[in-house]
């Protein structure tokens, strides 16, 4: 059972990047997804999450409008579009799982690796 999240990288303040999720050993459909971030020094916090209809996503408030979760059933993938990216988007990103998409991160099962973002000119 692993997660890997991927698809960080170097980017402009006012670019974008897309991050995916990908899960081996178990379906990710099954799951609401949670992506998380931490910055140096400061808490991780919840990003956004997507339950497993997709028929809600949550967004953290300092990202709405710029990021977007979406799933891939066909490839069982989830991605996190990110749009007009700023310098405080700085920060390692990971995904995560759960039954439902709690703001609690005890509640998440398991959790990918994270993949650094950096937003700098």
């Amino acid at each position: 059972v692993q997660l890997q999240a991927s698809g960080g990288g170097l980017v402009q303040p006012g670019g974008s990047l897309r991050l995916s999720c990908d899960a081996s050993g178990f379906t990710l459909d099954d799951y609401a997804v949670g992506w998380f971030r931490q910055a140096p020094g400061k808490e991780r916090e919840r990003v956004s999450c997507i339950t497993t209809s997709r028929v809600d996503t949550y967004y953290l408030d300092s990202v709405k409008g710029r990021f977007t979760s979406t799933r891939d059933n066909d490839k069982d993938t989830v991605y996190l579009q990110m749009n007009s990216l700023k310098i405080e988007d700085t920060a390692v990103y990971y995904c995560a799982i759960a039954a439902f998409c709690s703001l609690r991160q005890d509640d998440y099962d398991e959790w990918g690796q994270g993949t650094q973002v950096t937003v700098s000119s």
